[in-house]
């Protein structure tokens, strides 16, 4: 088992969630959630246009 305290090497996305402010990250956040929505939609919308 790895013992993450012991470790050196943090990622590049832990290190934002543990540095960044609060601002930042609801940019972030606010970005992803946009571009995940979009997906689905256009996921959606393929599904629909097979039914067809």
């Amino acid at each position: 088992m790895i013992d993450s305290k012991t470790s050196n090497a943090t990622s590049p996305l832990a290190r934002f969630v543990r540095t960044a402010s609060a601002g930042e990250k609801n940019k972030v956040y606010k970005r992803v959630i946009i571009a995940a929505t979009e997906s689905q939609n256009k996921t959606i919308e393929k599904a629909h246009s097979v039914q067809e």
